[in-house]
């Protein structure tokens, strides 16, 4: 299935999601109400750590691809896991793995991403009242 290949890290996280929240409401037995802010800082809470760590390991399998010459990471799908919020990991994956820090096209798109990010965060947070 080349869809499911092309979109792994995006379906691993969305498992990892799901598990997470079945964790909290099976074993720790909390009830949220959806859509109220304790489900929305619960989310973000297990949104964060999850998006870093796919957008690293994802940085990690194309740095690897790329030195085998195997299939690649299209580099949206790498700039659709910053814009998720797969910021620092993303920024961890240019420095462990040397990757895509050297090529300007693609630093200008990720340092845009990271305003649009900015963006999105301030509208939420105002939306919020948390500003």
């Amino acid at each position: 299935f080349k869809g499911v290949q092309k979109n792994t890290f995006f379906l691993f996280y969305a498992v990892a999601m799901v598990l997470a929240a079945y964790y909290c409401e099976s074993q720790l037995g909390w009830r949220i109400r959806p859509f109220g802010k304790t489900a929305f800082l619960l989310f973000v809470l297990f949104h964060l750590p999850l998006i870093n760590l796919f957008t690293f390991l994802a940085y990690r399998k194309d740095k690897k691809c790329a030195q085998r010459g195997e299939w690649r990471i299209p580099e949206t799908q790498l700039h659709t896991l910053e814009l998720l919020g797969g910021t620092i990991g993303a920024i961890a994956g240019q420095k462990i793995f040397h990757h895509k820090n050297k090529k300007k096209t693609y630093m200008a798109t990720f340092f845009a991403t990271i305003f649009i990010q900015a963006g999105i965060i301030g509208f939420i947070l105002h939306y919020l009242k948390l500003i």
